[in-house]
């Protein structure tokens, strides 16, 4: 007698498993979780579209054509797409009897919206038949552009239920439970989602286990500032706070420093302050950054610089009522609405008073620091200019949009400027270039016949050429400072950014002089040598006036070019009797009251 078969097990339905597991993704998004609804897939209804995946109806039921196949991303996508049609109130549940169906141009504009906001998402993927982006504006903006212009062929149909609609307005039939609401369900579910991610991100919820940690007080005011300041939140969001008790001893970091190019705050942990003080400490130390105030010093002593910021810094914060100012910082109300520049040339009337102030950092030290300073978890740092530009003017739009309280003028003055930032050196360069080095313009005679005459030469064509007295005044002329002070990388980058104007701008040649001790004459250059095949000497003393009185002199200089000066700001008084300008180090200055403009290699 033969065994009994065994049963084979069945196969798993591969559409089957691709759509729970699409399911399985939505459902871990809390906010599209809490919308609800239900899924009709276990046979074909009227509601299920013939093409497509799924359609949606009013009552929070999702048609779905479930014997498709489609990998697990796009049945999320299709899925999300449905259910984000409630949570936006496209299909709100009712009670009434005769519903008005959504007309063609506010379903292509639903979708539109909804598609939009599923590009942000990386668990989803549509199929791809659809656009890669979407217009912008609201649904009703969409739909009331698309009846006046017409539907574009790639938004007709980028729904989940290919050519039918995907979404249906039905009577709520269940008589014993109040009519849903759709779309408030999916705001709070989505407010407790952002709160939520705020708290993991701001350090008050474990990213793991998602339990409550308790805050440090400084870690408290940092997110006082992204919840409710917006004219610092932005900074505050993009700031790292580094409390590392031997760092700050061996920095001699008395309470807190901040370092601009590497995004940093460093404070004392082991200061005990007030929630109140540790907020003003913040806000001293992000318009610090934000302010650039350590770029802004130039030539000046960075100590006193760095007390007349304080000075100007801590005045706006009482101003502002930002926190409590905490006992010893430097606040004078006598210095109200002055700048820090103004401040600055005050406080070295009395340099030795100055010297025994304190900053946040403590007596005679500085809390702007240069450099980040090296700490577990360092890394590279990038240039942070357009972040702090960025986030400070935005604050400002979002604190005067929210009318969150007056600003002093000073503070909006300079938040203004970081507005409109300066113009690059090369570019200012340019500019002068544009203005005061002529360009040669070519003139027209029959004597001179077109090339364009040898193809037709029953017609007279005239020629075009460059006059040689045209030719001659286009020039300029260039001292290069070639003493051992200066730097090779910066006589590259001048010298590269002279030569590409003058060629832009069609100068045949330029007049150099190179100077050290003495001056030495290379005549003129065409622009290409001028960065290439030039070859500097000397390498003495700076000695600049005897270059510029032989271009002054020269016969063969026009009397209308103008100079150029070179140098890294190690020279003596110069005289310039026609129009200039200097090009320096960014940083340097010169040691006389310069009438030209200066330029600074950045």
């Amino acid at each position: 007698m033969s065994a009994p078969r065994r049963p084979q097990k069945k196969a798993p339905d591969p559409a089957a498993q691709a759509f729970a597991e699409g399911l399985a993704l939505v459902k871990r998004n809390p906010a599209l979780a809490a919308v609800g609804g239900s899924v009709c897939g276990h046979a074909p209804c009227r509601l299920t579209p013939a093409s497509g995946l799924v359609a949606v109806d009013s009552n929070g039921v999702l048609h779905v054509r479930s014997g498709r196949r489609a990998d697990p991303r796009t049945w999320a996508w299709a899925l999300a797409h449905a259910l984000l049609h409630l949570g936006f109130g496209h299909v709100p549940a009712a009670d009434q009897e005769q519903r008005a169906q959504p007309d063609r141009f506010d379903l292509a504009a639903r979708c539109a919206v909804v598609n939009r906001f599923l590009l942000t998402q990386p668990s989803v993927r549509p199929p791809d038949d659809l656009p890669a982006e979407y217009p912008g504006g609201d649904e009703e903006l969409l739909a009331a552009r698309w009846r006046r212009d017409g539907i574009p062929a790639a938004y007709e149909a980028c729904g989940t239920a290919g050519d039918h609609p995907d979404q249906v307005l039905v009577t709520w039939r269940m008589w014993n439970t109040a009519v849903p609401d759709w779309e408030t369900a999916f705001a709070h579910a989505l407010t407790r989602s952002v709160s939520a991610a705020m708290e993991v991100a701001g350090g008050r919820r474990d990213r793991v286990t998602g339990e409550r940690v308790e805050q440090r007080p400084w870690d408290r005011a940092l997110n006082w500032f992204v919840s409710s300041y917006p004219l610092l939140g932005g900074l505050a969001s993009g700031l790292k706070i580094v409390a590392d008790a031997e760092l700050a001893r061996a920095q001699d970091i008395d309470v807190a420093a901040v370092s601009t190019s590497a995004g940093e705050i460093y404070v004392n942990p082991l200061r005990r302050f007030a929630d109140g003080e540790w907020r003003f400490i913040l806000a001293h130390e992000m318009l610090h950054a934000a302010l650039r105030h350590g770029e802004r010093r130039g030539a000046r002593d960075p100590y006193l610089h760095n007390v007349a910021a304080d000075y100007v810094v801590n005045g706006w914060l009482v101003e502002m009522g930002v926190g409590e100012m905490p006992e010893g910082l430097l606040y004078d109300p006598e210095l109200r609405d002055l700048s820090v520049e103004e401040v600055y040339d005050r406080i070295t009337a009395d340099l030795r008073r100055m010297r025994r102030l304190a900053t946040l950092r403590g007596k005679g030290r500085g809390d702007i620091l240069g450099e980040p300073l090296p700490h577990p978890g360092s890394g590279p740092y990038t240039d942070l200019d357009e972040f702090y530009r960025r986030g400070l003017v935005q604050g400002f739009d979002l604190h005067t949009y929210e009318e969150r309280g007056l600003l002093p003028a000073g503070l909006i003055e300079e938040i203004r400027s970081l507005a409109h930032p300066p113009v690059p050196w090369d570019a200012r360069l340019a500019r002068w270039f544009d203005e005061f080095v002529p360009r040669p313009y070519p003139v027209r005679s029959f004597a001179r016949p077109a090339r364009r005459q040898a193809s037709t030469p029953d017609i007279p064509r005239a020629g075009r050429y460059f006059p040689p007295e045209e030719i001659a005044r286009c020039t300029f002329g260039v001292v290069l400072d070639t003493s051992a002070s200066m730097d090779t990388a910066l006589l590259g980058k001048a010298l590269g950014a002279i030569a590409s104007y003058a060629q832009a701008r069609d100068v045949p040649a330029a007049r150099v002089v190179f100077c050290d001790a003495a001056p030495y004459d290379a005549g003129y250059l065409p622009p290409a040598e001028i960065a290439g095949r030039v070859r500097v000497r000397g390498r003495g003393g700076t000695v600049l006036q005897p270059g510029i009185d032989l271009l002054q002199k020269a016969e063969d200089f026009p009397p209308g070019a103008p100079v150029l000066v070179i140098t890294d700001g190690w020279t003596d008084t110069l005289r310039i009797r026609r129009e200039h300008a200097f090009l320096v180090p960014q940083g340097a200055s010169l040691p006389f009251t310069p009438r030209g403009p200066v330029f600074r290699l950045a």
